[in-house]
């Protein structure tokens, strides 16, 4: 049996591949500067981001949301940002009386409005209360994301959102190590883009 010390160590080793591979990943770069001014452009024309996930991904969604309506690093203006994963009313009774795969898209389609982005996490790609919101934004008309792992499942397949950010990962875990890294800097880009057109300012 493994000791702990050396799981730790087997699994931080793992990690630190990782985000070497995510550092070599230029397409992943690109898309990231891509999701960056897509979610700004909006916050300007005073549009909402909003962002789901399941699971582990629902943590991220709500942090990362944390972050912009709070702050991450200075204090600075809010910014406008919402987690469809926090309303339990809604979710169950979404669930309870449609089904669960429709838990987020009832959310979307009576919330987000074209000036609006969506922020999908799913590390498969294949969930469908994820993929459902895709379809309902392009009838909105407003812009989607997929923030993704692997070979993007079915988001990436089928083209569902507008842009993909797929993570480098040989797994869960190290997917969503990635994507904490991405969406930390996420937060901070969209920061220092909109203090310094004047969008926000420091507090």
């Amino acid at each position: 049996m493994i000791s702990l010390k050396d799981l730790l160590k087997k699994e931080a080793n793992e990690a630190l591949q990782n985000i070497q591979a995510i550092l070599d990943n230029q397409k992943l770069f690109q898309n990231f500067e891509d999701a960056a001014k897509m979610i700004a452009q909006s916050l300007k024309a005073g549009g909402t981001l909003y962002v789901a996930g399941n699971g582990g991904s629902a943590a991220d969604a709500q942090h990362l949301v944390a972050e912009l309506v709070v702050k991450l690093n200075k204090n600075r203006d809010p910014l406008r940002a919402v987690a469809l994963t926090v309303d339990t009313s809604i979710i169950t009774a979404a669930g309870n009386d449609f089904s669960y795969d429709d838990i987020f898209s009832r959310q979307v389609e009576a919330l987000v409005r074209p000036n609006d982005v969506f922020l999908g996490i799913t590390t498969s790609g294949n969930s469908k209360n994820i993929l459902n919101c895709f379809s309902i934004c392009k009838k909105i008309g407003a812009k989607s994301i997929c923030l993704t792992g692997k070979d993007g499942g079915r988001a990436v397949k089928e083209e569902m959102a507008d842009l993909n950010i797929v993570m480098n990962g040989p797994n869960t875990a190290r997917i969503q190590e990635g994507h904490a890294i991405l969406y930390h800097t996420l937060c901070y880009a969209l920061e220092v883009m909109l203090v310094e057109d004047g969008t926000i300012r420091y507090r």
